[in-house]
């Protein structure tokens, strides 16, 4: 693996990517009863279609006071509202966006001229050229530093098995960064029915958003996601230095309207050091990052005679 070829990266359309970005402060668990429904007309075009899992690829215009002008998928949970639709409509839906899920409940086409074209934009920045992990690589060293302004490396944490995963604290959209957050919580809380089991994990998540996210910043967004003190640890790095972590699992991000578009990867690493499992989108659930934690930690366990 050669991690020291360096590549200069344009910001540029992928398929199967997502964005979320908004200018307020990070979002953590609402306090009090739930949040009524919010609802927002929205236009875009559409990038692509994904019937069997009920999505759609949307380049959207701004949201008015909630997200700026993106690219991501967004659920559809009457795929009738899918018939007839091509790769570069235009259209008008309503987008309901509850504190835990999103989804687009009605639409419709929009006649726009030809000439609709989807911009590419956001800033070029030097990136080094990067291998993707596969289950059984070694996790590589990448200085970084944490929530209390402490610097580190990836590879600390040997001996222990590792869950790292990815997000930005301002993100809004609930099926994404907070669905994340969310469900790696759950699952730590899961993990605690076995006495030994938080010993011997412990939960990285990084930001890619190190102008914003402060180590300060890192510590409220963990405290109002309820990350506890012990066993955690949410650190940012040098732009280069997560661009190449995160491209190593997968993970693309780049500037969109002055936010951050994005996937969505999160890894289990065994206590050896090398990938065990990568979980990949925002479908997966805490049982499911529980299990693949589960079956990291047995396999590190001496068989029996």
């Amino acid at each position: 693996m050669n991690r020291n070829r360096i590549r200069v990266w344009a910001c540029c359309l992928a398929l199967g990517l997502a964005g979320c970005s908004r200018d307020s402060q990070p979002l953590g668990p609402a306090a009090g009863p739930p949040l009524a429904p919010r609802h927002y007309e929205v236009r875009g075009v559409v990038i692509e279609l994904d019937p069997a899992r009920s999505n759609l690829l949307v380049r959207h215009e701004e949201i008015p006071g909630y997200m700026r002008a993106m690219t991501m998928p967004f659920a559809v949970r009457d795929t009738n509202l899918l018939a007839g639709l091509a790769s570069g409509d235009s259209i008008r839906f309503r987008l309901v966006v509850t504190e835990t899920d999103g989804w687009i409940e009605t639409l419709e086409k929009v006649n726009t001229p030809a000439t609709n074209r989807l911009p590419l934009t956001g800033p070029f920045r030097l990136v080094r050229d990067v291998d993707p992990l596969q289950p059984g690589d070694l996790l590589p060293h990448y200085p970084l530093t944490n929530q209390w302004g402490q610097p580190f490396s990836t590879t600390n944490f040997h001996g222990r098995v590792l869950v790292l995963s990815f997000i930005y604290t301002r993100c809004p959209f609930p099926t994404f960064c907070p669905r994340t957050m969310q469900e790696l919580v759950r699952a730590w809380h899961a993990l605690a029915a076995d006495a030994a089991a938080p010993a011997k994990v412990h939960f990285l998540v990084v930001s890619f958003d190190p102008e914003f996210d402060t180590p300060q910043v890192l510590r409220a967004y963990g405290q109002s996601h309820g990350v506890p003190e012990e066993g955690w640890t949410l650190a940012t790095g040098a732009l280069i230095e997560v661009t190449a972590l995160a491209e190593q699992f997968g993970l693309t991000f780049w500037r969109e309207d002055g936010g951050w578009a994005h996937n969505l990867r999160t890894a289990v690493i065994g206590a050896d050091g090398r990938v065990r499992e990568i979980l990949v989108g925002n479908r997966w659930t805490a049982d499911d990052l529980a299990q693949a934690i589960r079956k990291a930690l047995a396999a590190e366990k001496p068989a029996m005679p």
